[in-house]
């Protein structure tokens, strides 16, 4: 089985500098800490900003929303949805050149207690980071996150994996719950991880 590289700390920076499709997968194994939790990041999704991703946040340029997701690369990305869930995402690429990487899933490899304290209903580990909201809650991510430097050394950190994943243990696919783009196959994940969540299609709802 063939495996990728390692990726180092001085290597993360740079592969989170590059193009946004590199930067999703290398992204898989590494770790991302706060509020004493950890966790591995599992699944994830590429967007790659006004270069005609149409489910990108910044497919129609810059807002007060969006303008981390011009740079610099590593930062955070954090946003409301739904108006009850955070989702972070990985800024990626060159600055003035908006993409970054949703994180969707992981598995809690430190802070468990205080993981399971913040999502009480969970009855199953597997599923307390299993989808981006359920990440951003296990990890106790908010609106404070957004443009934190996630290389640092600050409340939010991003970590290269302990070992390198097989690139055979990579698969990819479409995005999950997209309006636009939807076959575009830049959701990636580590295959056969329990953590993984479930794929979903935009359905656009009927008016009556």
């Amino acid at each position: 089985m063939t495996t990728a590289d390692p990726v180092t700390a001085a290597g993360l920076a740079d592969l989170l500098a590059g193009p946004v499709v590199p930067a999703a997968r290398g992204l898989l194994g590494c770790r991302l800490a706060a509020g004493g939790v950890t966790v591995r990041i599992t699944e994830v999704e590429a967007y790659a900003g006004t270069a005609g991703d149409a489910a990108s946040h910044a497919y129609r340029g810059r807002t007060p929303r969006n303008a981390v997701m011009f740079g610099p690369a590593g930062h955070a990305y954090v946003y409301f949805t739904y108006g009850m869930h955070w989702c972070v995402n990985v800024v990626t690429g060159p600055d003035g050149e908006a993409s970054a990487v949703l994180l969707r899933a992981g598995e809690v490899v430190d802070g468990l207690d205080a993981a399971r304290a913040r999502r009480p209903a969970v009855r199953r580990d597997v599923d307390l980071a299993r989808g981006p909201a359920r990440l951003c809650a296990a990890l106790g991510i908010d609106r404070s996150a957004y443009g934190l430097d996630l290389l640092g050394d600050g409340p939010l950190r991003l970590r290269p994996p302990v070992g390198p994943v097989a690139e055979a243990a990579i698969e990819a696919g479409p995005r999950v719950g997209v309006t636009g783009a939807h076959d575009v196959p830049w959701r990636f994940w580590t295959s056969g991880d329990p953590t993984v969540s479930a794929y979903r299609r935009h359905v656009p709802r009927v008016r009556r």
